[in-house]
């Protein structure tokens, strides 16, 4: 699983970050994919930060062939800890069930369709019937495009893996007995791709 940082500015900003013009990644090992069953929150130790994705499945030829919601689960605190000693943020994005995938559906467009503002993509994450996240993916300043020529040129990236293209701004923390609701979203409102799922 291969994931972008800063790819929404105002997500950059609100973290105290600068927006950048070229792709940052790191990694999630598969280990990491949420498989069943409410997300356990309350046995990490340390605090669980929700993050709404759209995430593209890749072919052999590295196009998009499907697309789903994502949930790029964060440990903030550690995240800020290991930033402050210029350390990798293993500890903070690798932990178990910290990626969680929507259901994917076939992606007939290329890349750029990706963030047009024609095909009105757009992303939504409640928490508790609360709104806490929504963008539309044409407001993305690092697009898809941008990302996988980046992947293409250095990175070992093959068909089957996917692509989680980062988050918009409105993230926070997830506590036992919360609901959270994401979805990917048609220009119409309906939903493409849904998770729905309780913590603990």
């Amino acid at each position: 699983m291969w994931c972008t940082i800063r790819t929404f500015a105002k997500h950059a900003i609100e973290l105290g970050n600068q927006p950048v013009s070229e792709p940052i990644f790191f990694v999630k090992p598969a280990g990491c994919l949420h498989q069943s069953g409410p997300l356990p929150v309350s046995t990490h130790p340390g605090e669980v930060h929700h993050e709404v994705e759209c995430v593209v499945q890749l072919d052999d030829a590295l196009q998009p062939v499907g697309i789903a919601v994502g949930l790029d689960l964060t440990d903030r605190a550690t995240q800020g800890e290991l930033r402050a000693d210029q350390l990798p943020w293993a500890r903070a994005k690798c932990f178990r069930s910290s990626a969680v995938v929507g259901p994917f559906v076939p992606w007939d467009g290329t890349w750029d369709e990706l963030v047009d503002p024609v095909r009105g993509l757009h992303l939504r994450l409640e928490v508790n019937g609360e709104l806490r996240q929504s963008t539309p993916l044409h407001e993305m300043s690092v697009t898809p495009r941008q990302q996988i020529e980046s992947l293409h040129r250095w990175a070992p990236v093959v068909g089957g893996d996917v692509l989680f293209t980062g988050t918009p701004a409105g993230v926070g923390p997830l506590v036992s007995g919360d609901r959270v609701l994401a979805r990917l979203l048609q220009e119409n409102g309906e939903p493409i791709s849904e998770i729905d799922v309780g913590c603990v």
